[in-house]
């Protein structure tokens, strides 16, 4: 009901595609809320308990969680706790940013080799799936360990650790994105006399751009889990991976501050992934040609600067 309302009303004043997705994200959001408002509401009237009791040391009222937002953090105290979890959610994006970056080139290199080298591929694949197998707060003390071995920056370390939830969805989505162009195109660029480079430049890269970009979008929000897990080895008191740690173990006593952490550290991930989805908005205007046409056509819009 909600989703056909929005849609008539966006849809009937033909409203722009950025307003439309603000007011799905609105509307949704406004839905959440009252569903939890209702189901405190509804349980306490019931006196039901499962699956969660509706009290509120477990569930406290939304409007209660913003009103800490804007409070001290500590009683007494002059720091705000959305300035503290702001400078926090500043701190993680930066692994996480520079985590997503490394993971990210990583994984398209992997796949410009698996396309080129069939062998490689066969030999090599398998180790990329295995290595999604091993739980990262395993892996995240050794990176830590040796980050401080080698006298590296602890938040570096921390971006390493990120780039291990990074790479692998670039691997596969490139991989798949690179091997889409039909058999005639690839035939075709060859006609020209291309160049394995070129051929990859343009014919290969623009096909497997919507396939990146979803990739991109999914590491970036991978990569965020990544530098609030590392965090925590690291024994960096600065990123959201201590703040949450910390209000989690006064969790009985204030839980408005760890769901206002909950609540910060899920917009880091939606600004990541908005500012993904922008960049990607771009490229696709620049070149609409490439993800409108028909993949027997895309050699035609992508061999013109070999002729």
């Amino acid at each position: 009901m909600v989703a056909g309302a929005v849609d008539t009303w966006t849809e009937g004043r033909r409203l722009p595609q950025w307003l439309r997705s603000t007011l799905w994200f609105v509307a949704i959001l406004g839905f959440l809320l009252l569903m939890w408002e209702g189901y405190k509401f509804l349980w306490t009237e019931m006196g039901w308990s499962w699956p969660v009791r509706p009290i509120n040391r477990s569930m406290p009222h939304t409007w209660d969680i913003v009103d800490a937002l804007f409070s001290p953090a500590r009683r007494g105290g002059s720091d705000i706790l959305l300035v503290i979890l702001g400078e926090a959610a500043l701190f993680t994006l930066r692994e996480a940013v520079l985590g997503f970056v490394i993971g990210a080139i990583v994984g398209f290199f992997l796949a410009v080799v698996f396309v080129r080298s069939p062998l490689a591929e066969r030999s090599l694949m398998p180790y990329v799936v295995a290595s999604q197998t091993v739980p990262i707060i395993a892996i995240a003390p050794m990176v830590v360990l040796w980050a401080g071995r080698n006298d590296w920056p602890q938040w570096i370390a921390v971006a390493f650790i990120s780039s291990y939830l990074t790479f692998f969805p670039v691997t596969i989505n490139a991989l798949r994105g690179l091997q889409s162009p039909p058999p005639t195109a690839s035939e075709l660029m060859r006609s020209y006399a291309a160049t394995p480079n070129q051929e990859l430049r343009k014919l290969l890269v623009p096909a497997a751009l919507p396939y990146i970009f979803t990739a991109l979008k999914i590491s970036a929000t991978a990569s965020v889990i990544g530098a609030i897990i590392g965090e925590l080895p690291a024994g960096l008191p600065n990123g959201l991976g201590r703040v949450l740690l910390r209000f989690a173990s006064s969790f009985s006593s204030a839980p408005e501050k760890l769901f206002a952490a909950v609540i910060v550290s899920a917009l880091a991930g939606i600004v990541f992934v908005a500012a993904i989805s922008l960049a990607e908005r771009m490229i696709v205007r620049a070149r609409p040609e490439v993800f409108q046409a028909e993949p027997e056509s895309l050699s035609v819009a992508t061999h013109r600067g070999i002729a």
